[in-house]
Formats: C-alpha cells, sequence, structure tokens
C-alpha cells in the first residue's frame, strides 16, 4: 500500500482547517519562532523581516539533498526569503539575509506545490526556512490538497523553533530535516547572533523524534516518513558536532545523520578569522571518528577539503 501523507488525514478531518485559522490569528501577535516578538504582522515586520506576504526566492527541482529526499528526480525545494537567525556564513545570504525574492499569494504557493508534483515529478515539497509563511503554506496545502496534492512534506530547518508551533505541525510534516547548529551559547551568539539557540534546539529536536515516534518508511529507498539530523562542520568547531553527536546518541542511535564537510566562507565570515577558511580535512575525520565511536548511522561527505592538522 502506499504512503498516504498526514496532511491528508488531517484535511480530511477538518483539522487542517483549524490549524490554519489558529495560525492566521498569529499574525496579529506573532510568536511562531522563540523570538516570540509579539508584532502584528500585518502592519509591520517581525524579527525575520516577514510580514503579511509571502515572498520566496525560487521553486525548484532540487538534487542536493539526502539521497532517500531526491530518488531519480530530486526533491521539491521552496526556498523562502528571510530567516530568524543572522548566520555570518550564510551560503544563502542572497535570499535568506538579504531578503531576495518574489512575492506570490496563497493560490499561486499552492499551483507552484502542484507543479512540483506534477510537471516536476519531484519526491516531495521541501519547505526551507519556511517557518515565519506557515499560516499560509498551511492555506495552500489545503487548496493543493483538494486539487491532488499526495507527496510528503518536509520541513527544512535550523531547528531554532518554539514547541508550540511544531505541535502545530505535528501529522502535517511527514519528514523532519533538522540542523544542529551549535552546542554552546558562545558559538550561536558569534556566528549567529542567536544565544538562546541550544536551549530551544535540543527541544525542537526531541518533539520533532516524538511526533515522528522514532518512526522511518521508505518505498523504493524513497523516505517518505523520518527524522534527518544534519551536522555542519564548521573550522575551529568540531567539538561543536562532536557534542551534537552525542546528544543524538542519547536520543536514539537509530537517528539518521548527514554529517555535512561542505563549509564555504562566504558573507561575513570573513570577519571571523577562525572560519574564514576551508575545512580541514582532518578535522572532518576526526568528527566522522566520533560518529563511529558513537555507532550512529547516515551519510558522510567527500568534497576537497584542506590537508594538514
Amino acid at each position: 500500500m502506499a504512503y498516504i501523507p498526514g496532511y491528508i488525514r488531517l484535511y480530511e478531518n477538518g483539522e487542517l482547517h483549524k490549524r490554519r485559522d489558529l495560525l492566521y490569528e498569529k499574525l496579529n501577535s506573532c510568536d511562531l519562532c522563540p523570538k516570540n516578538c509579539k508584532i502584528n504582522r500585518h502592519k509591520n515586520l517581525g524579527v525575520c523581516r516577514v510580514g503579511d506576504k509571502i515572498k520566496i526566492s525560487e521553486f525548484v527541482l532540487y538534487k542536493g539533498e539526502e539521497p532517500p529526499l531526491v530518488g531519480d528526480t530530486g526533491a521539491g525545494g521552496v526556498f523562502f526569503s528571510n530567516c530568524v537567525m543572522k548566520c555570518v556564513y550564510c551560503q544563502n545570504f542572497n535570499f535568506s539575509q538579504k531578503g531576495f525574492g518574489k512575492e506570490f499569494s496563497v493560490e499561486e504557493l499552492a499551483d507552484k506545490f502542484l507543479w512540483l508534483q506534477n510537471e516536476k515529478k519531484v519526491q516531495n515539497i521541501d519547505l526551507v526556512t519556511a517557518t515565519p509563511y506557515l499560516p499560509f503554506i498551511i492555506d495552500a496545502l489545503i487548496l493543493s490538497v483538494e486539487k491532488g496534492l499526495k507527496i510528503p512534506i518536509v520541513w527544512n530547518t535550523s531547528s531554532y523553533e518554539s514547541i508550540e508551533t511544531l505541535k502545530l505541525l505535528d501529522g502535517i510534516v511527514d519528514i523532519y530535516l533538522a540542523d544542529i547548529r551549535y552546542i554552546t551559547e558562545y558559538a550561536a551568539s558569534r556566528y549567529s547572533k542567536t544565544p538562546d539557540y541550544w536551549n530551544f534546539a535540543k527541544e525542537a529536536v526531541k518533539e520533532m523524534y516524538k511526533q515522528l515516534r522514532g518512526e522511518y518508511i521508505f518505498e523504493n529507498d524513497v523516505m517518505k516518513k523520518g527524522l534527518i539530523i544534519r551536522i555542519l562542520v564548521l573550522p575551529n568547531n568540531i567539538d561543536e558536532a562532536k557534542n551534537a553527536l552525542n546528544f543524538i546518541a542519547k536520543l536514539d542511535k537509530n537517528i539518521l545523520i548527514s554529517l555535512m564537510d561542505q563549509y564555504v566562507p562566504v558573507y561575513k565570515a570573513k570577519d571571523y578569522p577562525e572560519i574564514n577558511r576551508l575545512l580541514k580535512k582532518s578535522e572532518y575525520e576526526k568528527v566522522i571518528d566520533t560518529m563511529i565511536e558513537l555507532d550512529l548511522n547516515g551519510w558522510i561527505q567527500e568534497h576537497k577539503l584542506l590537508e594538514g592538522d
């Protein structure tokens, strides 16, 4: 029997409509993310620099995600503009930090979901840094379900999320693709201007795991349901990555890990000498060793890294 995404059941029993209405109410005093800025987004922009309009950089058949998310076609990447975190090395800084993008209506967003499914034959709808846009996304999801949307939803997140918002995603999101960026307040503050990152991220990851009950569903090697945790190893910060792996191992050693070596010193990284270079091969290998020692499974990468200790 083919996998049926959770949001279809919630549409059928009316729950999706209830959550949409509740989320739209939040625009009057927004608390969707941990910044909890309580801005009336119909009148002003929040900390995320998002008001009451949808702004998106691109819709794309995206082959850059982990293997079970792309299959033989690709993920349906929806890259939302703006972000509540202020990462100094952001590789997507043009739209994430500088706000590049185009405005879309809810109806146009729904049509794009269907275009990705029907024309591009994507494996899923991969929503990237989407939290500020959640009311509009659920509204568009309702419209697109009525027109035949039936592929999994991926929530592609920094993990800087509020538990209350994640609970509103319970049963809607089929796959959580979650980062663990930092463990220490120092690194989170220095590199992302978000000192409370780990206080929220650790609880967010636990909530995502709880919602999915640690379950993984694959069809023909393509993931339909599950949790993947990404760890981007930063130069001179390998203890952050090692400690993230230890946290995951204590939660559940069956969680799939994507250990990434692709850090590039872009955007404002030049102002931070310790991360103003590519990752060294020796640094990445030390984190791989920790992953092996903890008996964790997932994916490692093989980009060309700097030689030396």
